[in-house]
């Protein structure tokens, strides 16, 4: 287009070092992700920074970060604990 990549760049406010590399995933994420996932489906309550210890533990060389933004990516969450019945001064 005639336009230089400096002048693009500042146009539309992005820095250039990030036009110059692709994001690249990992080959061994899909079969992260699986693990991860089936073991917060084993242990509900768990969040990711126990959800790490166990792949750590399973033999996995993944750091909090990593489980961190796949976590966020996939959209886990760990469940909200449900509150006891309140009594309220009035028995039956």
């Amino acid at each position: 287009m005639g336009v230089s990549e400096r002048r693009t760049c500042q146009v539309l406010r992005q820095h250039r070092s990030t036009q110059r590399k692709l994001p690249r995933g990992q080959a061994d994420e899909d079969r992260l992700v699986a693990d991860m996932i089936a073991l917060a489906r084993q242990y509900g309550r768990y969040g990711y920074r126990r959800i790490a210890a166990l792949l750590r533990d399973a033999g996995w060389q993944v750091n909090d970060k990593r489980v961190s933004r796949l976590w966020r990516r996939e959209g886990l969450k760990v469940p909200v604990k449900g509150n006891p019945p309140r009594f309220n001064g009035v028995q039956k």
